[in-house]
């Protein structure tokens, strides 16, 4: 019972970083990325509504 030891990779764990030091080039704030979401929302919901007047 003693020989089912599992071993960790030294170093981190098995823990894997990708490029945390390269920042975005786009930055957004989160008011401004939920302000977006609702004018999609708000933009769908007219196309579903008005949408059948225009294409029919």
């Amino acid at each position: 019972m003693a020989d089912n030891k599992i071993s960790i990779p030294s170093g981190g764990g098995g823990l894997t970083r990708f490029n945390e030091d390269s920042g975005s080039k786009i930055h957004l704030s989160p008011g401004a990325v939920i302000i977006f979401c609702i004018a999609i929302i708000i933009i769908i919901a007219l196309l579903h509504y008005l949408g059948g007047k225009f294409l029919a």
